[in-house]
């Protein structure tokens, strides 16, 4: 993470394809605001285009198909306020389009497999967040959603998941290391489900980030373990646990929450929300209010949701706190 305290303000959002990428950015949008904030999809920098790849026997996942030094290059740009021309990777032709220009923004978002691989990118990122989602769950999502939206055959999706494992493993899983926070989704610990109906959601936070200090539950660096289901919460079988405490994450002191389970209904989450501290809302229920806003999107009623919300403020009290000597206006 980077201390300097430029007016265009870098966030790297790193993870698979299909692991709430998208979602999460349409939260951070809900914040920022679209005038003040531009998301840059890291594909635009493959090198080589659908039939390229498969010529050369590489993935998109592998950093041979991707061009770490125009990346490097035009984010330092965009960082320090200059226009870029971005290339444009085309996802409907498999090919690489003329380029667009792109200015700087209050908040530049890159987002895709590799914003925290290249070690000259990563310094110039002010907070980054992974979206780790576990082997069993991604199974069951890409399942559901290949075999029952596009007509897919078990056996083909399996086969998809595993040409790609190795790949994934080399090169997109090892950056959880560097993210200032992880969002995990694990399947649930409180019942047997195959299917991934229920889930359980870890928010893993690194320890003395600049700026950044870890939200907690209850009593900061205490082991907490709670079941806020009763009379204040309501909460269908087979409820819902909350855990809290210290830990270590790959070489890294962290701090953790976690929701296992899902919430029966939204409103009644400002109860849950009072419990938590370092929340960086700006109003009491600011994080209950900002799920109930976008009930339909997807992990809302969860712990995906929960903490997607939960970094999205926390990455503007970032933001704020590396602009409050610039002549950059606040984010309302």
């Amino acid at each position: 993470m980077t201390t300097q305290t430029d007016s265009v303000v870098l966030i790297g959002v790193a993870g698979d394809s299909g692991c709430g990428k998208s979602t999460f950015l349409r939260r951070l949008t809900d914040l920022f605001g679209e005038e003040f904030m531009t998301v840059i999809c890291l594909d635009d920098y493959h090198s080589l285009d659908r039939n390229g790849r498969k010529a050369a026997g590489v993935t998109a996942l592998d950093p041979k198909a991707n061009n770490f030094d125009l990346m490097y290059e035009q984010i330092k740009s965009l960082k320090e306020g200059r226009s870029i021309m971005k290339p444009i990777y085309n996802h409907e032709t498999g090919l690489i389009d003329p380029p667009e220009k792109i200015e700087p923004n209050k908040v530049i978002v890159i987002e895709g497999l590799h914003p925290l691989y290249d070690e000259r990118v990563r310094k110039l990122i002010d907070f980054s967040v992974y979206l780790d989602i576990s082997d069993e769950v991604k199974v069951n999502w890409k399942i559901q959603r290949d075999m029952e939206e596009r007509g897919h055959t078990y056996a083909d999706v399996i086969a998809s998941i595993n040409a790609r494992k190795p790949d994934f493993t080399a090169y997109i899983e090892v950056q959880k290391q560097y993210a200032d926070v992880v969002i995990q989704v694990l399947p649930t610990q409180l019942i047997d489900d195959k299917e991934s109906k229920l889930l359980r959601v870890r928010l893993i936070q690194k320890d003395s980030v600049k700026f950044f200090e870890p939200a907690y539950l209850f009593d900061e660096g205490s082991t907490i373990d709670w079941r806020p289901c009763g009379r204040k919460l309501t909460c269908s079988y087979p409820g819902l646990k909350m855990y809290y405490g210290p830990d270590n994450f790959m070489g890294n002191e962290v701090s953790i929450l976690e929701v296992d389970g899902k919430f029966d209904n939204l409103e009644e989450m400002i109860y849950v929300e009072s419990h938590l501290s370092k929340t960086g809302t700006k109003y009491y229920g600011e994080m209950t209010h900002l799920l109930i806003k976008h009930k339909e999107y997807p992990g809302s009623d969860n712990g995906t949701g929960l903490f997607q919300v939960l970094v999205g403020l926390k990455m503007r009290e970032v933001y704020e706190q590396l602009t409050v000597n610039a002549k950059v206006p606040a984010i309302a």
